[in-house]
């Protein structure tokens, strides 16, 4: 495995930083299964990086909130193997994707304004639901 983790043009995180934990792994795989441990359990502590500065460490905690553990650590799984090698470079891309992704600026919307067919449309649609709604009432003159 590399040194570091590339998760966008600017930002390498050292695997220092990041720590494995292995287990049993359901699913297919006959006796393999139950002996090997292929499961990969990836952590990555947000707050105690020495990579991230404060504004990207705030960002990540607020994008990726629901998925961090208590005290900010990321936690990644893998099982899609059955090899416990290939399950742990499986971990670190999808880590790799979740930062890069997190860490993407949120592009303001510009506002728009109706289009003046829409507007024609919309004036219409108007007209016609108040001329059925004048149908509705009571006939005069056979009273």
């Amino acid at each position: 495995m590399a040194e570091f983790i590339e998760v966008n043009d600017g930002l390498r995180i050292p695997e220092s930083e990041l720590s494995f934990s292995f287990a049993r792994s359901g699913g297919p795989g006959g006796q393999n299964v139950n002996k090997v441990s292929t499961r990969v359990e990836l952590r990555f502590d947000i707050g105690a990086s020495r990579t991230l500065d404060a504004g990207q460490k705030s960002m990540l905690l607020a994008a990726l909130g629901p998925r961090a553990v208590t005290g900010g650590i990321l936690r990644v799984r893998s099982d899609a193997s059955r090899s416990q090698w290939k399950n742990r470079q499986d971990a670190v891309r999808k880590l790799a994707r979740l930062l890069s992704h997190a860490l993407e600026p949120v592009k303001k919307r510009a506002p728009s304004r109706p289009t003046r067919a829409s507007r024609a449309d919309r004036l219409e649609s108007k007209k016609r639901a108040g001329a059925l709604k004048r149908t509705r009432g009571r006939i005069r003159g056979d009273e």
